[in-house]
């Protein structure tokens, strides 16, 4: 990079910088300090996406194209290094198909389905922990090539890589001489300790990178430890939602109160102890809906579950953003009982929304939705697991009854006022927009090419 683009780079931040870190292969200790200005429409910062897995089908695959949109707003651009099924490219609205390059699973060189961060994913997958021997290497192969390719055909500024696990390690081998930046979602985390044969190749090349954006304070203190990562490489910025789509409308006055849960229909999200809670209270006037998806035998458990509701449910499968707007503004009760999450993006934007939430007390949870009033956000203790997505047998009851409890009180709480007047909860749903998410990370961004 010539000085000139570097410090045409340097003035897109509102934010004083000192050039005398900086060497590009030009001396430019020589050079002042500088207030930066606003951006020159000729900069062009170019930042290459990479993620393992379907860029259209989970929160971090929508996390990936908020930030994209965002470069796109400010006039830089975007390419994108992503798996995919064969056959299955999706059309991305900010990313154009001549700027993404897709490694395709179920095909002659990745026989397996896509690699998915969760055990349980929303579309066909494989596991990592199968992920060895021949299998490993092909992943390697493929991603290389992939990677290697948007590279030569891109030269990007900075690569920004989601999940600290094999392909962001083996994104920081390929590349050493460009910065690299990775989003932790979490669930990586969880790969990361299940994965026992991947762990010393993920760790050599990940503590290597030179940016780590982590979703919550207690996030980053697992990273620091998992990794041996230096605390000054990492920094908080949470997850955001689009408040062009999920913004607050009036709730109505109704004898019926709404509830919704959106995700995956499994038991590390908390599904069946859900549904066993609202089977206790079907006397009472609301109505379930389940917007998500899932497959297998967890899927089919909260399936038969739900029909035990009747015509208190309704399942409505896997919807589109707009769809899932519609169905927030008409809930006034969203509950999520995980077991285990990174950040979810859905309470956001169901706050955003209007809705009341309950959800279960997991890391990073108080630290942001804990200033809330008790009025619109339930933190539920979470009983000790005896594995990740499984409560003690004798637990599971407790788990039911403070559910039910919770939501007997949310419900109570509606029918006095469908409208909840919460100035900590309209701040929350302010400062997590996703241009407020970008801004912050722009600030990574201007990190790296400063050190570099």
């Amino acid at each position: 990079m010539n000085p000139e683009k570097f410090l045409n780079l340097l003035e897109m931040y509102c934010i004083p910088v000192s050039l005398g870190c900086v060497n590009f292969n030009f001396h430019i200790d020589v050079l002042p300090k500088r207030q930066c200005n606003q951006l020159k429409k000729d900069s062009h910062l170019k930042i290459l996406h990479v993620i393992g897995q379907r860029p259209e089908k989970t929160g971090s695959g929508i996390y990936l194209q908020a930030m994209a949109n965002e470069l796109k707003k400010r006039d830089f651009s975007n390419y994108l290094v992503a798996g995919v099924p064969l056959n299955n490219t999706p059309d991305l609205k900010n990313i154009p198909a001549d700027c993404c390059q897709y490694v395709y699973f179920e095909s002659d060189i990745l026989k397996f389905p896509v690699t998915g961060m969760s055990d349980v994913m929303p579309y066909e997958s494989s596991l990592f922990k199968d992920l060895n021997a021949d299998r490993l290497v092909a992943y390697k192969t493929a991603f290389s090539k992939a990677l290697r390719k948007a590279v030569d055909l891109y030269r990007p500024d900075i690569i920004h890589t989601h999940h600290l696990l094999v392909l962001t390690a083996l994104t920081r081998k390929l590349f050493p001489d460009i910065p690299v930046i990775t989003t932790c979602h979490g669930t990586d985390l969880r790969q990361y300790n299940n994965c026992e044969h991947l762990r010393e190749y993920v760790k050599k090349y990940c503590c290597q990178i030179d940016r780590i954006i982590s979703l919550t304070h207690d996030q980053k203190t697992d990273i620091i430890q998992l990794y041996n990562i230096s605390p000054d490489k990492i920094s908080t910025i949470s997850s955001g939602y689009d408040d062009k789509i999920f913004y607050r409308s009036p709730k109505a006055f109704s004898k019926r109160v709404h509830i919704l849960y959106a995700g995956k229909f499994n038991r590390s999200k908390g599904v069946p102890w859900l549904l066993k809670s609202l089977i206790q209270i079907k006397e009472h006037d609301w109505h379930l809906h389940m917007a998500g998806s899932g497959r297998g035998p967890e899927y089919d458990e909260c399936i038969a579950l739900s029909k035990m509701l009747g015509n208190q449910v309704t399942i409505h499968g896997y919807v589109t953003h707009h769809q899932l707007s519609t169905l927030m503004k008409k809930a006034h009760i969203q509950i999520l009982p995980s077991f285990f999450e990174g950040l979810p993006l859905v309470l956001f934007e169901g706050l955003a929304s209007g809705c009341r939430i309950i959800t279960t007390k997991l890391s990073g949870f108080e630290e942001i939705f804990g200033s809330a009033e008790r009025d619109t956000i339930e933190l539920i203790q979470l009983p000790e697991l005896e594995a990740i997505d499984k409560p003690f047998e004798e637990d599971e009851r407790r788990l039911e009854t403070a559910l039910t409890q919770k939501i007997i009180e949310m419900i109570s709480r509606v029918k006095e006022s469908p409208d909840y007047q919460d100035p900590q909860a309209e701040k929350i749903s302010a400062d997590y927009t996703w241009e407020q998410v970008f801004n912050r990370i722009l600030s990574e961004y201007q990190k790296l090419m400063c050190s570099k």
